[in-house]
Formats: structure tokens, sequence, C-alpha cells
């Protein structure tokens, strides 16, 4: 048995080819199928089974039209409700991948219908297993059991107790295990693990949910430290239940400057993908910095503050705009327009433009009036924890909905890497306000002379 991995930074998942040699099944694909064909062609294996451990709430999975290309059997609980063929599997069932086999473990808890899945070689006398938990066990933590209902959330708390016990008990201590949360996705619940990989043998040492021996207890922490989840989430589900179809991720032609000029002034979603200080410097008057970089952040943060199934346009290198594209698919956002460009000047030449002051924790000290307000776009769960003396705190998330509530005088804007603070500078500078912003890390505040609470 090999497992490939495919990493999604991105969105902070995993997905997961696993075979023997010659045929393979695929878990939890991501919409960009592409990847997945390829470690297969790399591996000379055959795509006989794809397989999902529960209707996806951070990204639109790529699992149907996957099964269909190749023409594989498309694996899914028999308990979720879908608008599509697919082979219906339920706890305890176990179907052959080639030589593999592989049991099927129920495991409520991230959702009701979740699955874990056991798979062993069944030519390896050792035994070897294999465990993919989905959003059940995490490397140090678990799934979150907020995401189906604000109702379910504490239930669904109790049944993640129970089932990461249970898929323990599936598989021998010396498996390893395949989660595909837990690096950074909004899907898991407590800090982040920075591990490669684990066995259940290590997690059953390590991992809060399996050292805990009150139930209730480690419901009320779980409970305790649910944080806010991107606003998009709520779109994943229902699309994953109807089948999502094949997407291009072709880049389009640029959009002429004329016309590019009308939607900034209609008042449109142009996205510049530019570093945020190049944006602070010059840009197009009415659009908003969501900087590609790595596009670790970019995904996320687009699709929590921009509100849904609005037209959108992105400004950028080709290069941003082609990977922007992709990252925006996997959530859901397909076919955005695009002006491909490196100057707001070239893009639209005559149309209005912006800026605004940026600088560190330095410039505050230097420059901040009597009357100057310091706006803090962390989380409130961030800000509780630690925050500027006197600072207000606005979720960047929530400011569209909140920009009344701020005063007419000068606001620096903040957050814990400056990413955050660039997104909510640009919404405040569309707004007409007087923002600078602070391009500069939280922790390093304190250091600088920043007087801090507590």
């Amino acid at each position: 048995m090999d497992v490939v991995v495919i990493e999604t930074p991105q969105l902070g998942d995993r997905s997961y080819l696993v075979h023997d040699g010659s045929v393979a099944l695929v878990i939890d694909p991501q919409r960009d199928i592409d990847r997945v064909e390829a470690s297969a062609a790399a591996a000379g294996v055959r795509i006989s089974h794809v397989a999902e451990t529960h209707l996806h709430n951070d990204y639109v999975t790529g699992g149907l039209a996957l099964a269909q290309k190749h023409g594989a059997s498309y694996v899914v609980n028999a308990a979720d409700h879908v608008s599509f063929a697919r082979v219906p599997v339920a706890d305890g069932d176990v179907f052959s991948v080639g030589r593999l086999s592989v049991r099927v473990v129920a495991t409520p808890g991230h959702t009701h219908n979740h699955l874990a899945y056991v798979v062993r070689d069944a030519a390896d006398d050792g035994g070897t297993e294999a465990v993919f938990s989905g959003g059940s066990l995490l490397y140090g933590s678990v799934g979150r059991t907020d995401l189906v209902a604000p109702g379910d959330t504490e239930t669904l708390a109790h049944a993640q107790y129970s089932s990461v016990r249970k898929l323990v008990a599936a598989a021998t201590p010396e498996a390893a295990l395949y989660p595909t949360h837990g690096f950074g996705s909004f899907c898991s619940i407590g800090p982040a693990s920075h591990q490669d990989s684990s066995t259940l043998a290590e997690q059953a040492e390590t991992n809060h949910a399996l050292t805990d021996p009150s139930e209730e207890h480690f419901v009320a922490e779980l409970l305790k430290n649910i944080t806010a989840y991107p606003a998009y989430y709520a779109h994943m589900s229902p699309l994953n239940a109807a089948g999502p179809a094949p997407v291009s991720l072709d880049v389009p032609e640029s959009v002429e400057p004329a016309e590019l000029a009308r939607r900034l002034h209609a008042g449109e979603w142009v996205v510049d993908l530019r570093h945020r200080v190049a944006f602070a410097e010059d840009h197009l008057q009415g659009s908003v910095a969501f900087e590609y970089g790595n596009g670790s952040n970019f995904t996320s943060y687009l699709g929590w503050v921009i509100p849904w199934n609005q037209p959108l346009t992105l400004l950028g290198s080709h290069d941003d705009v082609e990977k922007a594209i992709l990252d925006l698919a996997r959530i859901g956002i397909e076919s955005p327009d695009a002006a491909v460009g490196h100057s707001p000047e070239t893009l639209a030449p005559g149309a209005s433009r912006s800026s605004y002051p940026h600088g560190d924790w330095r410039l505050l000290l230097k420059e901040r009036a009597q009357d100057d307000v310091v706006l803090d776009v962390r989380r409130p769960d961030e800000f509780e924890a630690s925050h500027v003396q006197d600072a207000v705190n606005v979720p960047v998330y929530e400011l569209l909905g909140r920009m009344t509530e701020l005063p007419e005088s000068r606001i620096w804007v903040h957050c814990a890497t400056g990413y955050r603070a660039s997104v909510a500078a640009s919404l405040l500078d569309r707004a007409g306000h007087d923002v600078v912003l602070i391009d500069a890390r939280f922790k390093d505040a304190a250091a600088a002379g920043i007087g801090l609470t507590p």
C-alpha cells in the first residue's frame, strides 16, 4: 500500500491517493482534479474508487467529477441526501480496491453522517493499516462540531468524543493517521498542529480528545474554544450535495479599461491582488485589497468578507490571476472576470485613483492624534487575549456591516500580521474613511512601546 498526500495549503486541507501499485482509491479530492490525475499517472495506477468522508463545509468537492471522468465508484454515506448516483455505504461495510481492503467506520461529530476509512493491505502479513479520518480525529485535535446547525453543536461534540475512541479501536495502534483537515483549516477546533504525520498510538497519548477522561469536560472545552468561521461555509454542503460539475479554470480575456472604470463607478467588487504596500501607495478608487502572495489567506478571507454570489473582477499579474481563479473555484466562486496587468494606470487609464499611509507601530506612536481611533480587525478571541489600549474591535469579516459604527476621525487599522488589516484598510478607504494601515505584526507591538491590555 502506498499513500500519496495531495496538499491544499490555501485551505489547510489534504486529499489522498491510496493504491496497491495497480488501482487506487482517492479520498476527499479537491475540485482541481488534475493534481489527483497527475499523481495517479506518476504512480502508474488506475483510479477505481473515489470516497468522501463527509459532505464538506469548507470546499467544493471534485469527487463526483473525478469519479465520472474515470468511471470510478463514487463512495458516499448512504445517509447523506444527495442528488447524484453514488455507491452508498454505512458503518461496517467493506469494499476492495485491488488487494486493499477498505472498512467503513461511522464517526459522527464533525457532521452527523461523517465516515472514516480503515485501509488494510491484504498482501501484507504484518497487517499494515492506514486510517483516513476526514474531520474526525485530527493531529492534536478534532474537527469542529458547529458547522451543521447551532442547535446540533453540543450533540455533535458528544458524538465526536465517542467517535474518536471508536476509530482508535478500529485499527492497530501502529496505523498511520491521515486526516483531511487540521493543517490550517477553519474546520478544526483548537490550536493548529504543526505535525506532518502521526499514528493512532501517538494520538492516543497526546490528543486531548483521547486523553481527557471526562466527556463532559471535553465537550465544555470544545464549546469554549469555538471561534468564527468563514461565511462561505454555509454554501459548501448544499453545493456538494447537489453534485458539483467540472469548472473552467482558464484566465478570461481582460476587461476593457472603460468597462473596468464603469464597474468601479458602479460599486462592483474589483479585487486587487498586488502586495498590500503597493496597493496602499496607489490603487484604483473603489477597488479592494486581497493580496494574493502565496494564497494562504486569500481564499478564506475573500470568501468570508465579500458578499456571496456577487460579480467579481480580479486585478493583477497573469500568474496571480490564474492562481486566484483556481483557489476561488475550490470554494464555489466560479469564472470571475479579470484585468491582467501590474499597474492601475495601465488597467484603467484616467480612472480615479487613491492611496493611504502605511507604516509600522513606530508610525502610530509618532503621528497618532488624540481623536484618532485604533481599529483591531482580529477575531474577538484574539482581541480578548491582548489588545492595544483603547482599541476598538471589529473583525474584518464584520466590517462591511458595521461601517456606521465607526467615527469620522482618522482610523489606524491593524491585525496579527498585516493581511487582514490591509483588507480592512481598503474597505475603509472605499467607504471614504481617513485610514492608515499598520503593516506590522501584533506580537511586535509591546517591544515598539505600544501599551497593551492586559
